[in-house]
């Protein structure tokens, strides 16, 4: 069993692509092996696991946790398909701002990580999609901060039309009156 680590422009984020083992009975895949992982730089403790199923042209997001319950988080697209997106909010980071978004679906297998200090979101390309992740701190209500998913700093091209976008990530700020990481 194998597992190969990418690091992106951000080399914080990381695109993991697990060996996937078919057969005429379908497939076996490790999603995540502790030791490996390891190896490779991720040495985070995840904590809790979460689930969204979602339909076509929902963006969820932007969203993170600030101190002293920051989340890592290892997220995969179980069935159909979503363009995964990380910002930076690290203040200090020479990277801050910058994003990078990740087609991740049921056929790549692939697992996005992004560390704490980035706020994470995605959008549904297609007809529905089934997504976990797993987070480094349990959810903390007065830890939770958020960027609008279409703030004009960021510029981020979600590659769907017309979003369907929940009421409370309508009322996330903007990200230049976001609050950051230090």
């Amino acid at each position: 069993m194998g597992f190969n680590f990418k690091r992106l422009t951000i080399p914080d984020l990381i695109v993991i692509t697990p060996d996937k083992y078919r057969d005429d009975r379908g497939f076996f895949q490790e999603v995540y092996k502790k030791s490996v992982f390891k190896e490779n730089g991720i040495t985070v403790d995840f904590n809790q696991l979460n689930m969204s199923y979602s339909r076509k042209g929902v963006i969820r997001g932007l969203h993170y946790q600030l101190s002293p319950k920051p989340q890592a988080k290892l997220v995969r697209c179980v069935y159909g398909e979503i363009f995964d997106v990380a910002v930076d909010v690290r203040k200090s980071s020479k990277t801050f701002k910058k994003w990078i978004g990740v087609n991740l679906n049921e056929d790549n297998g692939n697992l996005f990580y992004i560390p704490e200090g980035f706020a994470h979101g995605f959008a549904v390309l297609s007809d529905f999609a089934v997504v976990e992740y797993f987070v480094s701190n349990e959810y903390c209500p007065a830890c939770e901060a958020g960027i609008r998913f279409d703030s004009r700093e960021l510029s981020i091209d979600w590659k769907i039309k017309n979003p369907v976008v929940s009421n409370k990530d309508l009322n996330l700020p903007d990200f230049e009156d976001a609050r950051y990481f230090k």
